[in-house]
Parts: structure tokens; C-alpha cells; sequence
């Protein structure tokens, strides 16, 4: 499997994306923001999505093992790196995941929360994404919306809304993320695909697909044909361009002027 990978920031702030690639696996994570609420954590998002990438690399190594007992494994190693931390905090660092692994025969997908993976076979373009956090507290969504971004309005809607959805994350009534708890990865979703059956795949953050599911602004055979012929930074520097057009959310109403970006593209034969 050949992997091309690129990840840039939304703007000054530190990237909490993360993104890897090796001959038989890829991963995605896209740091939860925090909206600049207490989060119980000295160490911050980039740091555990630095950490739980490393740690899902390594766990994954043996294509024997289930790709949600390695994503368990995963976090239960990170949460041991950090146990001075309050990790029972709502707002304890988060992320979506999203992993592509190739065994002999067949490809296994893991996705976690709605960081997607879009894979292109003979028939066409097929999304594995998990939506439930689009479904929640719609109000205050709408409201965030009604506001454009760096303005003190959207600031402080934008933190109700984070604060909303600490109360719903990792429970039965609201949306699973990576977080201390190991028991998120049992609510992941996991398949396999036939090898033979597929040509391409692409792992993307949300600050990435958003040029598909959000701005409209292309589709994923478009987006293939960007990735193919220009790679991963063209497909970025795409959503940088249609932001740069609507930079107060205007337009896209949206919670930053410009998300952290990642994409892992992986092709084969």
C-alpha cells in the first residue's frame, strides 16, 4: 500500500490533527477542540493526539489483531502516560479516529466518530463515517451559526455548544470520541473489504472533507482526481482556497475561519 500523507493547521493555533502512513496502515485524528475551556489536562490536544497515534501505530503492527482491541489497547496506554491528569474530566483531550489497515486478502476500516473514509472500488465511491454529533443539541449549533467567526458572538456560542457536548460525549444518548476510557472503541465502527475489490481510499479529518460535505465544493470523484494528480497538499490547499472566499463564515457558517486539515491517501497494485 502506498500512503501519501499531509496535515496543516486551521490557523496560528497548534495543529490537533495528527496523521500516518506506512506500507500497511493509515491513521486520521482530529483533536476535539476545547473552545479554550478546562479541560483537567496540563498536557493539551496535540499532545494526546500525538501519543495515541504513536500508540495505535504500535498496536496495530500485528494484522492478527482486531483493530478496536488496538484502538482499546491504544488509549488505555495513553491514559497511563498521563494519570496525574483528571481524566474523569468531560473536556479530558479527545479525538475521532480513523484507520485503514492491509492484511493479506483484505483491508479493515475503523472509523470513530465522523472523521470518514471514503473508499473507491469498481463501482463507485462508498463513505464510512459516524454522524451522531451532527444530530445533537441542534439549537445551539444553529446558533454558532447565525454568528461569523472571531467575533465575541460566535466565540461565546461556540463555547456553550463545546460545554453542551462535553455532557453528551462517550455516553448512550450522545457520540463516541477517543478519549481516557478504553470502552469508546467498542462503539467504533469496523469492517473488511476484499482486497481485490478496491482501487483507492482516502482518510480525512472533517477540516478536509468538508469540501464535499460541507462547502459543496467538489465531489469525491473530484476529490480522487485531486488526490491523484496533485496529492494530498492539493486537495488542502483547495479548502484553503474556498475559505479564503467566505473567511467570516459567511457563507459556510462554520466554527473556525479555517480547520486543521488532514489526509492520508492510499492506493495500491
Amino acid at each position: 500500500m502506498r500512503v501519501a500523507i499531509e496535515t496543516r493547521p486551521g490557523g496560528a493555533a497548534p495543529n490537533e490533527d495528527w496523521v500516518a502512513g506506512t506500507p500497511a496502515l493509515a491513521i486520521v485524528l482530529d483533536g476535539l477542540s476545547t473552545a479554550g475551556l478546562e479541560t483537567g489536562c496540563r498536557h493539551g490536544v496535540p499532545w494526546y493526539v500525538e501519543h495515541l497515534g504513536s500508540q495505535l501505530v504500535a498496536a496495530l503492527t500485528d494484522p492478527e489483531r482486531s483493530l478496536s482491541i488496538g484502538l482499546a489497547d491504544a488509549l488505555e496506554r495513553v491514559a497511563a502516560k498521563h494519570p496525574e491528569c483528571d481524566l474523569g474530566n468531560p473536556g479530558t483531550p479527545s479525538a475521532t479516529v480513523a484507520v485503514l489497515r492491509q492484511r493479506e486478502g483484505f483491508f479493515d476500516h475503523l472509523v470513530l466518530a465522523d472523521s470518514p473514509i471514503v473508499l473507491e472500488d469498481r463501482q463507485g465511491f462508498s463513505v464510512i463515517t459516524d454522524l451522531r454529533v451532527k444530530e445533537i443539541l441542534p439549537e445551539l449549533k444553529a446558533e454558532v451559526g447565525r454568528y461569523e467567526t472571531h467575533t465575541a458572538e460566535h466565540k461565546e456560542a461556540l463555547r456553550r455548544l463545546v460545554l453542551a457536548q462535553r455532557q453528551t460525549r462517550n455516553t448512550a444518548t450522545g457520540y463516541w470520541v477517543a478519549a481516557s476510557g478504553p470502552e469508546a472503541a467498542e462503539h467504533a465502527l469496523t469492517g473488511s473489504a476484499p482486497a481485490e475489490d478496491l482501487r483507492a481510499a482516502a482518510l480525512l479529518s472533517d477540516g478536509s472533507a468538508c469540501l464535499v460535505t460541507d462547502y459543496a465544493m467538489a465531489t469525491w470523484p473530484e476529490v480522487f482526481r485531486t488526490l491523484r494528480n496533485g496529492g494530498p497538499r492539493a486537495l488542502i490547499d483547495s479548502v484553503r482556497k474556498a475559505e479564503a472566499a467566505d473567511p467570516h463564515g459567511k457563507r459556510w457558517p462554520r466554527y473556525k475561519s479555517g480547520d486543521d486539515a488532514s489526509v492520508a491517501f492510499c492506493e495500491w497494485g
